[in-house]
Formats: C-alpha cells, sequence, structure tokens
C-alpha cells in the first residue's frame, strides 16, 4: 500500500510539474561563411510544445529563404527548436527573430546586432590591455638599464641650476 501511494504522489507531482508553462530560452547568432550565411534563431527549454518562431525584415515577415527544424523534445520535459534565414548584410537592415509562446502575454522580439559579440569584444579589450601592459614594461626596463649603465646622462643630456649642456 505505501508503495502504491508513493507511486501515487510521483505522478501527481510529475503531472503538476508539466502543467507549468516554462518560458522560452532564445539566443540569435550567424553561421557559415559571410557570403552564403544564415542567422539562427535557437530556442530552447520551452513547454508546453506549441510554439511559433517567424522572421522580420523591416517590419515585415520573411517567407522566403527561411528553413525551421521539427520541434524536438530535450529530454527534460522541455522543447527546442532552430529557425534559419538566409542572411546577406545590408547597411541599414533590421532583422527580429518574433517567438510566441503560452507563456508570453505578448510576442517576444529578438532583435539581431550584426556587430561584434560581446564575447569577443572582451578578448579584443583584454589583447590591447596586455599590449599597452607590455609596453609600458619594455619603457620601463629600457629606462632602468640606460640609467644603470650610465647612459642616460649622455642621452638627455647635462642639466645645472636652469642650463642644459
Amino acid at each position: 500500500m505505501y508503495v502504491l501511494n508513493c507511486f501515487s504522489i510521483h505522478l501527481l507531482l510529475l503531472f503538476s510539474s508539466l502543467s507549468e508553462v516554462v518560458e522560452p530560452n532564445v539566443t540569435l547568432r550567424l553561421e557559415g561563411p559571410s557570403s552564403d550565411s544564415s542567422l539562427v534563431c535557437s530556442v530552447h527549454f520551452f513547454y508546453p510544445k506549441h510554439i511559433r518562431v517567424t522572421w522580420l525584415r523591416n517590419g515585415e515577415e520573411v517567407t522566403s529563404d527561411v528553413t525551421s527544424t521539427d520541434i524536438l523534445a530535450n529530454g527534460l520535459w522541455s522543447y527546442q527548436i532552430q529557425s534559419y534565414l538566409k542572411y546577406t548584410p545590408t547597411t541599414g537592415e533590421r532583422i527580429i527573430c518574433m517567438v510566441e509562446h503560452i507563456s508570453q502575454t505578448e510576442p517576444k522580439l529578438y532583435h539581431w546586432d550584426p556587430s561584434l559579440p560581446k564575447s569577443e569584444k572582451n578578448k579584443i579589450v583584454i589583447g590591447v590591455c596586455g599590449l599597452l601592459l607590455g609596453v609600458v614594461f619594455v619603457v620601463a626596463g629600457l629606462i632602468y638599464w640606460k640609467k644603470s649603465t650610465g647612459r642616460l646622462s649622455g642621452l638627455i643630456g647635462e642639466c645645472d641650476y636652469g642650463t642644459c649642456d
């Protein structure tokens, strides 16, 4: 009897957790070479299964050059889908991935930003800081070396009471 009650409690917990809605996690990325690239709108970890993913170009829905995967189960009682848009960069063009799901009161818009991703910007900043630090150490080392060998005075000149030779 105890085993049956535990089993029914676990079933009840399972079905109550499945009745909850889970908002999707959405990421945008560029895939492929610049001449034949695609924007990918990855939608993960949503529940229930029904979802609509569409692309907007300058506010207009795009129907050509769009492909999507089937909605796939994650194995964690949630689902995922990926939508692809053939993309050739154009100046001033605004690309948006629009996701409609029951967990949201209105469709969510995810804007494509063609600038460098934050992780790439961080790598550049760290590299530049490292380079500047290296230059400072090289200059400090040269000054120390020239002072210790006595060659600095010959390069700068001798100054005494405001007059320099």
